[in-house]
Parts: C-alpha cells; structure tokens; sequence
C-alpha cells in the first residue's frame, strides 16, 4: 500500500460512501423525506469521514488514532474556538442589514415565513409561541447560551466525525503545503462533501443547485480559521468545538430579519461571506504582527509534528 497515494484514496473513499449513502437515503424517501429522518441521515454523514480514516489506517496497517491530531490538553485556543463563531455570527447579523432588501424586524414574523412548508406546521407553531413567550431579546439570548452548550457536547461530537479527517488526516497528511494552499484543497474537499445535502434542500432549499457552489465557498472561508486554530491550539478537539459550536449558533445572523433569500442573508450567504474574509484578514494580522508563530505564511510542517 506504500505506493498508493494515501490522502487521495481517503478522498475518493470519503466521497465516494458519503455520496452513496446519501443517494441510498434520496432513493429509499423518494427525496428529502422527513425532518427528523433527515436529521439522523445527515447526522450519521458527518462521521463517514472518521469511519473513512478508520478504514485507511487499517488498509496501511497504522495505528488507528495515531497522526490524527486528537489531545484534549486545554489551553486558552479552546476558549476562542469556543466563542469565536458566536461573535462571527452577530458581526454577520451587522453586515446582513447593509444588504438591500433586507430590513430589520425584532418580531421575527420574517425568520419563521422562511420554515413555512419545509418543516410540520405544528413544529413551525409550537416554535412563534416560543418566541411570543419571552421578550425577542431574551430569546436570542437563550437561544445563544443553548448553543454555547450544545456547541461544546453533542454538536462538538457529531463535527469531530467530520473533524478528525479534515483538520486531523488530511491536515497531517497535507503538512509539507504552505498553510494557505492546504486551506484551499482542503476547504473544496470539504465543501464539496456537502453536495448531497445541500441538493436535497439542507443549508439553501430555495437555491439548491447554487447551494453547492455556495457551500464549497463556505468551506474554503471557513478553512483557514478551522486550520489556524486546530495548529495553535495542538487539536482537532478544538476545531470540533468550534464547527459544533457553529452549527449551533449559525442561524441567530437571520433570526431578526425580513427579506432576501438563501443566498444573500445568514453566516452561509454572501453577508456571512463577507465577514468571514473580514475574520480571516483579523487572524492574519494577529499572525503576521502578533503572533510568535508565522503560520499563514509557511509550510504546515514547521508547526505540527
């Protein structure tokens, strides 16, 4: 197996079951199916990358949890991995109201249009009696600190299926690239990993060819902080926590908005583009400035083992 490129045939192997898996489910529904069905589909997707990294080690007779990046040694990286999408997602929430089209509505009747005819409608009323419930503020609020915990238990389990091959195989795998060029091959495999998904309506059901392209720019954005932090901090855990925490709170940037589409409001729309590249240009300021370390600008390898 020494001649067989190993981060190439863990591509193929990764795409090739998550896309089979997800057109098994496609078939067997008759497309999108329920919520919850597609809940637990998508859930189960995000640890074919873990389970392929399995098959791999074993294939090349390695140690199973061997060069994958895996310490849970806590240092102040896991704190910013922890917080910093909450704040990502609220500079979003700032940059989606200079959109035109977009207008500001505390009530939120235009956040929960946006779920009519994609979720049961006894989900969708159970839900604005929630919001009615409390003050729109205090709601936010709760919804921010549910996904501050989830962000650090259950979601932060189901991202480091996804976590352990992308910042953790691949990543090593990847080590002798400049940082930059690691996040761009890394971040397309990643973004393009989503298709089945993003086709079948999840992210952007009203543009869902588009979607794709949306989504693979998404990750390619998102890569170099997920890369930064899982280097500074020495862990794929952190980077679990910081994509758990993420999904958690990515859809408080369109909670208090009417208008627009898919495509141009929240974290994974062009509003959320813009301050992602914002967010990176912050990172390597700090690097090139501030940091001890130049990481942006070299090769993996000066910095992992």
């Amino acid at each position: 197996m020494k001649k067989i490129n190993k981060p190439l045939l863990y591509i193929i192997i990764t795409l090739f079951i998550s896309w089979v898996t997800a057109g098994i489910y496609y078939l067997i529904n008759g497309g999108r199916g329920s919520q919850l069905g597609f809940t637990i589909m998508a859930a189960s997707y995000m640890f074919i990358p873990f389970i392929c990294v399995i098959i791999i080690k074993l294939l090349f007779k390695e140690r199973l949890f061997s060069d994958l990046y895996i310490s849970f040694k806590i240092n102040r990286w896991f704190f910013v991995s922890w917080l910093i999408f909450p704040v990502l997602t609220f500079c979003t929430f700032g940059v989606n109201i200079l959109f035109p089209g977009i207008t500001y509505n505390p009530e939120m009747t235009g956040f929960l249009s946006r779920f009519n005819g994609t979720i049961p409608p006894e989900v969708l009323e159970e839900f604005k009696n929630q919001v009615d419930a409390v003050p729109n503020i205090v709601f936010i609020l709760l919804l921010l600190l549910q996904g501050l915990v989830a962000g650090i238990t259950i979601n932060a389990i189901a991202a480091f299926g996804e976590e352990v091959g992308w910042r953790g195989f691949l990543l090593k795998e990847f080590k002798t690239m400049n940082f930059l060029n690691a996040a761009l091959v890394i971040g397309f495999i990643w973004g393009i990993w989503h298709a089945p998904l993003i086709l079948m309506g999840h992210n952007y059901p009203q543009h869902p060819r588009i979607g794709v392209l949306m989504m693979t720019i998404f990750c390619i954005l998102l890569t170099p902080i997920f890369q930064y932090i899982t280097i500074k901090s020495k862990s794929v855990i952190a980077a679990a926590i910081a994509h758990g925490t993420l999904n958690a709170v990515a859809g408080l940037s369109i909670m208090a908005f009417s208008g627009g589409n898919d495509l141009t409001t929240g974290a994974a729309g062009l509003p959320g583009f813009i301050t992602i590249l914002i967010f990176n240009a912050g990172i390597f300021v700090y690097d090139y400035y501030i940091s001890k370390e130049k990481i942006y600008l070299n090769r993996i390898d000066k910095y992992i083992e």
